[in-house]
């Protein structure tokens, strides 16, 4: 029963990242073309800025403090690696509105590609 339990909160939470993934990347497209004063109103205040002539790159960071740790046993013993997830986003303004929105950084798991970034661009996606 135990086991069935914790089977069903991971398929939960399994959910949870699908729908983060789903959600930074519908960002990805829905952002282009907003202002800095939107941009400003949906992720607030950006944690660092760059200029080059007419472009401007905002930075964020995005996540959870998500930890994933593999381990793995065998006959003489055991080893264990933790990484952590996270997420950094570049907006790239061009005559002051988005023209793409970049991330970097071990962003989800192999099905959820970019769910970590879901955390700061959530208020900028809408939903269908």
């Amino acid at each position: 029963m135990r086991t069935m339990g914790l089977a069903v909160l991971g398929f939960v939470l399994g959910g949870c990242a699908f729908q983060r993934a789903e959600i930074a990347q519908d960002a990805r497209t829905q952002m282009v073309g907003m202002s800095k004063e939107q941009v400003l109103a949906c992720m607030g205040a950006p944690a660092s800025k760059a200029a080059e002539g007419v472009t401007e790159v905002w930075g964020f960071n995005s996540g959870n403090g998500m930890t994933v740790v593999d381990a793995s046993y065998g006959r003489y013993g055991g080893s264990a690696v933790a990484s952590s997830r996270f997420c950094n986003i570049n907006i790239v303004f061009a005559g002051g509105q988005v023209a793409t929105v970049n991330y970097a950084g071990p962003t989800g798991g192999l099905l959820t590609a970019g769910e970590q970034c879901a955390y700061a661009v959530n208020a900028c996606v809408k939903r269908q």
